[in-house]
């Protein structure tokens, strides 16, 4: 079976690209960047970028199911740049699967699509997309997702989305890294009463999902034409887990406290200083989305990916932490002293 992956070189794409392999798959990765370790592998490599349409399409040529991971994360910045991206550049892999003839679509979303700045307990998917967001990334991604599901059933195109929460593990080039580095600087102060439950998903959990989701997207299934939350299934305490990686990392724990509102006012107002002085490269301190994110509990039920296609975790949370400190000595060596918040 011929397959593709869309940003198959970054941190989710490529623990997918080495599942894959390891199932005997011949995997393609469409990217940006130049990836050596993966064509050692037998990956065949195509450099292009989402925002045109013409390399996607000669990525998608002979290719029976197309795993489209490629995005821009992040909560500051430009509109042109997430919709051009997250967007467009899933509408040109959507077309593109329609033209050639793919068979299967397994589209990697966000849970932050239905966020509406209020806690989630158990969220389900019968959650409504949100009537407003408070950065780019989210709303690009939702305009994506309904495209993706919306695709389902044309031209023999079978689509689903998959929404997992925080990803994390060893080689994150985000999540982790950032939190180190904002620690390590004394830069992190506690949101709110530090109660806060979240649902997390461990990359390597997250990559199996996408393909045990493709084994069922067929005419017929359920699957199709669906999306789901995909997490590990036992919520955790935001701060605990971070005072938690932070120990493992020998950084000091997080005792600074700021009440959640007075986080979300300030997000306000420095969302307003950096609008007004021109700063879309400069990502701010604090925002009003990471407020909320990091003081309210947001957590999902993954009952309908376990029934639907059987979603099932390949890796425990404790075994996942051990792979995760395991880790974290390599990442220590590439933070850089932090003078500003740039991305």
């Amino acid at each position: 079976m011929n397959v593709l992956v869309t940003g198959g070189g970054g941190f989710l794409g490529r623990y997918l690209v080495e599942q894959l392999l390891e199932q005997g798959k011949k995997v393609r990765v469409l990217s940006r960047g130049d990836y050596p370790e993966l064509k050692n592998r037998g990956v065949e490599l195509i450099r292009g970028d989402i925002r045109e349409a013409s390399p996607v399409q000669h990525a998608c040529e002979n290719i029976e199911t197309v795993y489209h991971v490629a995005a821009i994360p992040g909560i500051w910045g430009s509109w042109k740049t997430y919709y051009e991206i997250n967007t467009v550049g899933t509408y040109h892999v959507i077309e593109a699967c329609k033209k050639q003839g793919v068979e299967k679509l397994v589209y990697t979303s966000s849970p932050s699509v239905v966020f509406d700045g209020q806690p989630h307990l158990n969220g389900d998917e019968t959650l409504a997309y949100s009537r407003k967001y408070l950065c780019h990334y989210p709303r690009s991604k939702a305009l994506a997702e309904q495209a993706v599901l919306q695709a389902n059933n044309e031209n023999g195109l079978s689509t689903c989305a998959l929404r997992p929460h925080l990803i994390w593990g060893p080689r994150d080039n985000h999540l982790v890294p950032r939190l180190l580095k904002k620690a390590s600087a004394g830069k992190i102060r506690q949101v709110g009463d530090g109660t806060n439950l979240v649902s997390m998903c461990y990359v390597e959990n997250a990559a199996a999902a996408h393909w045990q989701a493709a084994r069922r997207l067929e005419p017929g299934s359920p699957v199709c034409g669906s999306a789901y939350f995909i997490n590990d299934p036992v919520p955790v305490n935001l701060w605990s887990w971070i005072n938690g990686v932070l120990d493992r990392a020998g950084i000091e724990p997080v005792t600074k406290t700021i009440s959640a509102r007075s986080a979300y006012l300030i997000g306000f107002m420095i969302e307003m200083a950096y609008r007004l002085s021109g700063k879309l490269n400069v990502e701010p301190p604090m925002t009003r989305f990471v407020a909320l994110q990091l003081s309210q509990s947001h957590t999902y039920a993954i009952e309908k990916a376990k029934t639907d296609f059987q979603y099932e975790p390949v890796i425990d949370y404790e075994t996942a932490m051990e792979k995760l400190a395991a880790d974290l000595p390599g990442m220590m060596e590439k933070i850089q002293p932090l003078d500003c918040d740039a991305r």
